[in-house]
């Protein structure tokens, strides 16, 4: 029996994935946890085969949940299920070690077959996926936000779509200071020098949909 735990701070989210494995004879949702602090706690009390991970959560990105899971748990896969296209995250989470990557609107039999293939040891990745990795193993120019830190690019994602300083510091359970230093850092890394600038680089990589422009700068 493959033991599940799901990580995912929408319990919609957290039933809908214990409803999809509830047919599969070989695999069962053993816990399921709101936070990352709440998934490390689990993890210390009870083994399981896989962590089904989100990215987005309470006070955390998923990306630095995944490495501490790693670094108690070095064996253990985490695939990752997000709201976010591939586009967005998905070669970042690879690169940082992670087993798999899948949309959320994935269908039902692709999300068993990533799990039972990464506890087998292997790894997850889509077709589209795999042309991406291959781009970057041959050294095609890195564009500017896969120079950004994981946190980095969070916050960068975050303007982006139009979330404010006070926002996201109440998100990432960080000061407006503290955000207003990572907005400085971004800018520099990437030779911003307005928001506009940002939102505008954020859409033509398809790390945003279009839309209306947030204000400010």
């Amino acid at each position: 029996m493959i033991r599940v735990l799901v990580v995912d701070d929408h319990p919609v989210v957290r039933r809908g994935i214990a409803f999809i494995v509830s047919d599969a004879k070989d695999i069962r949702v053993v816990g399921e946890a709101a936070t990352g602090q709440q998934a490390l706690a689990f993890l210390a009390r009870q083994q399981v085969d896989v962590v089904i991970l989100d990215l987005e959560l309470p006070g955390e990105n998923g990306l630095e949940v995944f490495a501490r899971i790693k670094e108690a748990w070095p064996d253990l896969p985490v695939l990752i299920l997000s709201m976010y296209s591939e586009e967005q995250y998905a070669l970042r989470a690879i690169k940082a070690g992670t087993a798999g990557y899948l949309c959320k609107d994935t269908m039902d039999e692709v999300l068993l077959a990533a799990i039972r293939k990464v506890v087998r040891g292997g790894r997850f990745i889509t077709p589209s996926l795999a042309e991406k990795l291959a781009a970057h193993v041959q050294g095609d120019e890195r564009p500017a936000h896969e120079r950004l830190s994981d946190r980095e690019y969070l916050v960068m994602h975050m303007l982006a779509k139009g979330r404010s300083l006070k926002e996201i510091g109440a998100h990432l359970g960080l000061s407006i200071k503290t955000v207003s230093t990572y907005k400085a850092r971004i800018f520099q890394k990437m030779g911003f020098a307005s928001l506009a600038e940002l939102v505008r680089y954020a859409i033509e990589h398809d790390l945003i949909e279009a839309g209306p422009s947030p204000r400010g700068g």
